[in-house]
C-alpha cells in the first residue's frame, strides 16, 4: 500500500492488519483506538506517536467515536516505535506549512514510551521479535494449549504467531541486506531463516522482491543512514 493521507480520520472500529511501502510516523490529534503490530501493542491517544517502518503490518481497534492522526513521511529509522510529543497541534500547523517542518518538530519533540504488554499475546509477540519460537513448547511453559495460542495471537495481532515471527525476519533481514554489505547467507543465518534460499522467499512474500533486487536498487537509502525496515 501506498502511504496513508497526511491527514486522517480514523472510523470506529477494525482496520485489519495491512502494511505500506513506505516508513512514517502517525501522530494523534484526537480519539483514541489501539495499535497491534510488528512492534506490538499499544492504546494510543492525543500527544502520542506510532512509528511504521517499511513494510512493518499492524491493525488498529477504534472506538466509535472514532480519532483523528497526523501522518509524516519518515525515510529514516530516526525515532523509536512508541512515543509522545508534547505539542501534536503545533506539528500539525507546522504540516500545513511545510512537511518538513513538521518533520524536523516532531523529531526534535519524540520522546520514546515502551509498548505495553496487556496479556499472554504481548509476551508471545514479543518473544518472536526477539527470535524464532516452538509454539507448542511456548504454549505448555505458559500452561496454554497450542490451539489456544494459535487463535488468540490471531485474533490480536490480525496473523498466526508463525506468520507473524516470520514477517518480522523477514523486514530484519531486508534491512540487514540494505544497510550493510554482509553476504545475504550470512544475513539468513543471523535473522534466524534456515537458509538463504528460505530468507529470499520471506522477503519476496512479504516485499515483493528478493533481497538482492532491493541491495541493488536501495530506494530507501539516504546518505549514510539505514533503511525504515
Amino acid at each position: 500500500m501506498s502511504l496513508p493521507p497526511p491527514r486522517q480520520t480514523v472510523p470506529g472500529g477494525e482496520l485489519p492488519r495491512h502494511r505500506h511501502e513506505h516508513g512514517y510516523a502517525a501522530v494523534v490529534l484526537s480519539g483514541t483506538y489501539e495499535e497491534a503490530g510488528d512492534n506490538g501493542r499499544r492504546a494510543v491517544r492525543p500527544g502520542d506517536v506510532v512509528v511504521h517502518g517499511a513494510f512493518e503490518a499492524h491493525l488498529n481497534r477504534t472506538p466509535a467515536a472514532g480519532a483523528l492522526v497526523l501522518n509524516l513521511p519518515l525515510p529514516c529509522d530516526a525515532l523509536s516505535a512508541f512515543g509522545t510529543v508534547a505539542d501534536a497541534d503545533a506539528i500539525a500547523r507546522a504540516a500545513g506549512r511545510d512537511t518538513c517542518e513538521a518533520v524536523a518538530l516532531l523529531v526534535a519533540q519524540h520522546q520514546p514510551a515502551p509498548a505495553i504488554a496487556m496479556d499472554w499475546p504481548d509476551l508471545l509477540a514479543e518473544a518472536l521479535r526477539e527470535a524464532p519460537v516452538r509454539i507448542g513448547d511456548w504454549a505448555r511453559a505458559h500452561g496454554l494449549s497450542a490451539e489456544h495460542v494459535a487463535r488468540g495471537f490471531r485474533q490480536v495481532f490480525g496473523a498466526g504467531p508463525l506468520a507473524y515471527g516470520r514477517e518480522v525476519r523477514a523486514r530484519d533481514a531486508l534491512h540487514a541486506a540494505l544497510s550493510g554489505d554482509h553476504p545475504l547467507a550470512e544475513i539468513a543465518q543471523a535473522t534466524g531463516f534456515a537458509d538463504q534460499a528460505h530468507m529470499t522467499r520471506a522477503v519476496l512474500a512479504l516485499s515483493g522482491r528478493p533481497p538482492g533486487a532491493w541491495r541493488r536498487s536501495n530506494p530507501f537509502k539516504t546518505g549514510a543512514s539505514a533503511p525504515a525496515i
